[in-house]
C-alpha cells in the first residue's frame, strides 16, 4: 500500500505548482519510478503478479531519488513512465467546461476487463475490542447508463461528521475489475478505519465515483452517494446516485438519475463479543 501511495505523490509532486523546477527529462525519470513504486506495490498485493517487482530492484531506485537533479545515465529497468494525470479536488472540475459526452467514443459498450492498474489505497482491518463492532462494506457495483464509456473508474470512500470533516482516513480501491452493460463492478471490501460505536451520531460514508476524462486529462467525480449511520446493518443495502459535485454536508442533494441506477453495496459487522 505505501508504495502505491509513495506513486502517487510523487505524480503530485510532479504536477504540483513548482513542477518547473524539473526539466522534461527529469518528470520522465520520476514518471518511471512511480511506476515502479506501483509495480513493487501490485507485488505485494498479489503473490502471483506478473510484474513481479523485487525489494532489491526498488532499493536501486534510491540513489537516482536523492541525485534526480543531476541523475543523467539511462535508467536500469525496462518501463514506461506512469501518465501524469491531474487529479481535481471535489468540485473543482465544476470550473471547467465539462461535457459527459465527450468520452462517448472512448470504451462505449465493451465489456472486456480493464488493463490492469495498481491497487488503491485500501487499508486492512482494525483491531477488534471487546463490545465494539467493525464495519466492512463490499463495493458490488455501480450503475450508471454510460458504464461503457467510463474509463480507469474507481470509488474514494471517506467518513465523515455532520459538518463534513473526515472522520477516517479517505481510501481510494483499485480500479474497477470489469464493466458490464449499465454496470461497472468492482468487487472489493473496504474496511471501514473506526469502530462502529464510535461514530459520532450524524457521521455518513461517502463514496464518490470517479474516472478519467482524456481529452481534459484529468480525474473527474461523476457522481457520489452516501449511507447513513442507521443504515449500517448486515446484508445487502442499494443506495441512491446523486450529482456532483460532492455534498459533504447533505445539504443541496440532486438524484444523478430517475433511471433506476444504484450504487450495491453489502455490509458485514465484525463484532468482538
Amino acid at each position: 500500500m505505501r508504495s502505491a501511495f509513495l506513486a502517487r505523490q510523487l505524480q503530485k509532486e510532479v504536477q504540483s505548482t513548482n513542477s518547473s523546477d524539473f526539466t522534461e527529462e527529469q518528470k520522465k525519470t520520476l514518471g518511471k519510478i512511480a511506476t515502479c513504486l506501483e509495480m513493487r506495490s501490485g507485488s505485494l498485493q498479489c503473490t502471483q503478479s506478473k510484474e513481479e517487482f523485487k525489494l532489491e530492484e526498488l532499493k536501486k531506485l534510491e540513489t537516482i531519488i536523492q541525485n534526480i537533479l543531476t541523475y543523467n545515465k539511462e535508467f536500469p529497468f525496462d518501463v514506461q513512465p506512469v501518465p501524469l494525470r491531474k487529479i481535481l479536488a471535489p468540485g473543482e472540475e465544476e470550473n471547467l467546461e465539462l461535457e459527459e459526452e465527450e468520452d462517448a467514443a472512448a470504451g462505449a459498450g465493451s465489456t472486456e476487463a480493464f488493463p490492469p492498474r495498481a491497487p488503491g489505497t485500501l487499508l486492512p482491518r482494525l483491531p477488534s475490542e471487546p463490545g465494539m463492532s467493525l464495519l466492512t462494506i463490499k463495493i458490488e457495483k455501480i450503475g450508471l447508463k454510460d458504464a461503457g464509456q467510463c474509463i480507469d473508474p474507481y470509488m474514494t470512500i471517506s467518513v465523515k461528521d455532520m459538518n463534513g470533516v473526515d472522520l477516517n482516513p479517505v481510501q481510494d480501491t483499485p480500479v474497477a475489475t470489469r464493466k458490464e452493460d449499465t454496470y461497472i463492478h468492482f468487487s472489493v471490501d473496504v474496511e471501514i478505519q473506526r469502530h462502529v460505536e464510535k461514530l459520532p451520531k450524524g457521521a455518513a460514508i461517502f463514496f464518490e465515483f470517479k474516472h478519467y476524462k482524456p481529452k481534459k486529462r484529468f480525474t473527474s467525480t461523476k457522481c457520489f452517494a452516501f449511507m447513513e449511520m442507521d443504515e449500517i446493518k448486515p446484508g445487502p443495502i442499494v443506495i441512491e446516485l446523486y450529482k456532483k459535485p460532492t455534498d459533504f454536508k447533505r445539504k443541496k442533494l440532486q438524484l444523478l438519475t430517475k433511471k433506476q441506477l444504484y450504487l450495491h453495496l453489502h455490509q458485514t459487522l465484525h463484532k468482538d463479543s
